[in-house]
């Protein structure tokens, strides 16, 4: 499995081979696979918990009562309960909106039923039903979990892209991201790491570099 080490380096490249923008922009991690029959259903959809972050992920909550309360407390992006989400249900326009919003979703158990009435539709297509919370979990660990995390997400394809910080994060912890990202999705593959063709980082605007391969032997 490519090391911490060769990530810094391939993380290096990157920013110094791209061009100053207006905006902050993310560094994104490019996994291509092989190996691998896409026709008998491959597919990845997991949340992983990154070690560095610079900027929180956004989440909202679905609940009401008690659990609603305390996500309000915890600062919440958004808190809704059923009312909302008996409107959301009527407006597919504002629905999208509203989901294009966040990167998750939690949603105490008991609004699950109405939360799949409402917006099913829309939230499965995009990889983003709510994750259950059980009555009396703490909501606010579970917020703080999501606010670390990010989606790895493919379904028949051969190639994963996801973003892993942002180019105000050092090398270092661009690199550690980068690695339990990798790690996560060796776990998921059929044969680990002999599925992965190639591993490639790269900013917003700038072209992907470099393959394993490449870095592996400029370090033997």
């Amino acid at each position: 499995m490519i090391t911490e080490t060769q990530l810094v380096e391939v993380v290096k490249q990157v920013k110094a081979s791209s061009k100053k923008r207006k905006f902050k922009q993310a560094i994104e991690l490019i996994v291509n696979f092989k190996d691998i029959d896409v026709k008998k259903g491959f597919a990845l959809n997991d949340i992983v918990q990154l070690p560095k972050t610079s900027s929180p992920a956004t989440v909202c909550v679905m609940a009401t009562g008690e659990m609603g309360t305390q996500a309000k407390a915890a600062n919440a992006d958004s808190v809704i309960g059923t009312d909302e989400l008996e409107k959301f249900g009527k407006n597919k326009r504002e629905s999208r909106k509203f989901i294009n919003k966040y990167d998750f979703f939690l949603a105490d158990t008991q609004v699950m039923p109405a939360v799949g009435k409402t917006l099913g539709q829309l939230l499965g297509p995009r990889g983003k039903m709510p994750t259950p919370v059980p009555f009396n979990a703490d909501i606010a660990a579970f917020l703080a979990r999501f606010r670390t995390s990010i989606k790895i997400r493919t379904r028949a394809s051969l190639s994963l892209a996801c973003k892993i910080g942002d180019e105000s994060m050092s090398d270092e912890d661009l690199a550690v991201n980068a690695h339990t990202v990798i790690s996560a999705i060796e776990k998921k593959l059929p044969n680990g790491e002999k599925n992965i063709k190639k591993i490639m980082i790269k900013t917003t605007m700038g072209k992907p570099v470099k393959q394993m391969q490449e870095v592996k032997k400029k370090h033997a």
